[in-house]
């Protein structure tokens, strides 16, 4: 008895699965509506609404072959639409990204400006806003806004001092 009611089920086109048909309004072959209205006839579910905000109703019954000729079903009950998750957040595009990336410190933002013409071994660069000098190589040598290239002896003479008290002598 079983395995005639499987039968039975198979050649109806309904494998335990409960589906909607495709409303009278759908193109032929439509296999499911997706969330924005428009219709799918993508053979599976995954990915058949892709860009177009997941799926609504899938309709597997219209995706299933048609019953063979002759072919008796038993009286079941009328069959549901299958419901469906929300779709996922969707990734963020790259210009979102960038702007929620946090911004470069700094130091990245001195690495990237170039440096002021002039400057060399025995020069340092007097951050004039500052009053801050720093030596030959270090990352703000000739990148602040606004300075000059000096002796270290000049801009301790007006009154300026190195970065975190240090000295540039011998480096």
């Amino acid at each position: 008895m079983f395995k005639a009611l499987c039968a039975a089920l198979v050649m109806a086109g309904l494998t335990g699965v409960a589906a909607a048909q495709a409303p009278a309004g759908a193109p032929a072959g439509a296999t499911g509506i997706c969330k924005d209205g428009t219709y799918s006839t993508a053979p599976a579910k995954s990915g058949a609404c892709a860009g177009h905000k997941g799926v609504q109703t899938w309709y597997v019954a219209s995706a299933m072959p048609a019953p063979k000729p002759g072919a008796t079903s038993p009286s079941l009950p009328a069959p549901t639409p299958v419901k469906t998750a929300p779709a996922a957040m969707p990734a963020p595009t790259p210009a979102a990204a960038a702007q929620s990336a946090p911004k470069p410190g700094p130091a990245a933002a001195a690495a990237a400006k170039p440096q002021a013409a002039g400057g060399g071994h025995g020069l340092v660069w007097l951050n004039t806003g500052s009053n801050v000098y720093h030596c030959y190589g270090t990352e703000y040598y000739g990148k602040t806004k606004a300075g000059a290239y000096m002796s270290e002896a000049e801009a301790k003479g007006k009154g300026a001092h190195g970065v975190k008290g240090a000295t540039c002598e011998g480096k």
